[in-house]
């Protein structure tokens, strides 16, 4: 059993270029979100969830968020 839960940002690691990020499944304000593939420090819970609410830039962003994020939300 996972205690963190994955999800893709249209926004991407400044250290490797990935979208998919980790989230602890608590899913706090306050919880760190770390990229998924280097495990470097992105943001906030709270951050993440605005740069969702935004959306993405492109329609092809926005599709494979959709594919990615469609359990998460």
């Amino acid at each position: 059993m996972s205690l963190s839960e994955d999800f893709r940002l249209p926004v991407a690691c400044p250290s490797c270029g990935s979208h998919l990020m980790r989230v602890s499944q608590v899913k706090n304000p306050d919880d760190q979100v770390h990229c998924a593939s280097c495990h470097r420090y992105v943001c906030l819970w709270h951050e993440a969830q605005e740069i969702l609410r935004k959306g993405p830039g492109s329609e092809s962003e926005a599709l494979i968020e959709k594919a990615v994020n469609r359990g998460n939300r």
